[in-house]
């Protein structure tokens, strides 16, 4: 599965450590504004590919493309020179800070003189907390994160994201120890980012989940994309349960006649 188009494409991209072949021969490819789920278990390698994806893990074989060109010396800085951000599953956030020190942590806008320009920084997070779906009049940049629900904070992290300019957003379980409600606060901030120009990958575990949000399926499954699937070619996520299983079941007989 390839598309000479894709914002992201990883071709037969493998990482080790030591005897443990976390990832093996992984091929697949993000299009541009596009939310994609890569489905797996628990120990499927899904934590190693998004660290690989976003440059803190270097592939030992195979290649990563970016917009149809080859990539080399792959690193954190490179991937986000690139426009790649991660929201990792614990969202990264100061909580018992507010959304506009958290919104510029580690990147603060400053004036000529080098100082941070605060009143900036306010109208910024402002802006995009309006932009990505905050209504709430209770919410302001000053707001202590740890007041916010989990979805709020999630939509924090995406917004911060999408005001560095991410053209690709790696949302890592976002969803985990979440109520419905919030389950669906957080597909609408992803829903925004895609619609303002962001493609997504949605790490995640929960089939259900994934199928409400996402257009297409990646399924990794001990380390080896078995499936790629798009949604439109499933009935239902019964469907996409019932065709994961029959592929697992189908490799882990080759597995075992192997050996």
């Amino acid at each position: 599965m390839s598309d000479s188009t894709a914002l992201l494409e990883l071709r037969n991209v493998s990482k080790s450590f030591g005897a443990i072949k976390a990832i093996k021969d992984v091929s697949f490819y993000i299009g541009q504004r596009e939310i994609v789920g890569l489905l797996g278990d628990n120990g499927a390698g899904k934590s190693t590919l998004i660290k690989t994806i976003s440059g803190v893990h270097s592939p030992d074989t195979g290649e990563i493309w970016l917009r149809g060109q080859r990539v080399k010396h792959w690193t954190v800085a490179a991937a986000r020179f690139a426009g790649i951000e991660t929201v990792f599953q614990d969202r990264a956030l100061a909580r018992q800070q507010n959304i506009v020190d958290n919104m510029f942590m580690g990147r603060e806008i400053k004036n000529s003189l080098g100082f941070v320009n605060d009143k900036r920084q306010v109208r910024e997070a402002s802006k995009m907390m309006r932009d990505i779906g905050f209504t709430s009049a209770l919410l302001s940049p000053y707001s202590q994160v740890i007041t916010l629900s989990g979805g709020e904070q999630q939509g924090i992290a995406i917004a911060r994201a999408l005001y560095f300019n991410a053209e690709l957003i790696l949302l890592d379980e976002p969803t985990t120890a979440l109520s419905l409600h919030e389950t669906y606060k957080v597909f609408g901030f992803a829903r925004q980012a895609r619609d303002k120009g962001s493609s997504i990958l949605f790490i995640s575990h929960n089939i259900y989940h994934a199928w409400d949000l996402c257009d297409r399926f990646i399924i990794l499954d001990r380390g080896t994309v078995t499936m790629q699937v798009k949604k439109t070619d499933m009935a239902d996520a019964e469907e996409l349960i019932r065709a994961m299983e029959v592929v697992a079941k189908t490799g882990k007989a080759q597995a075992q006649a192997g050996k």
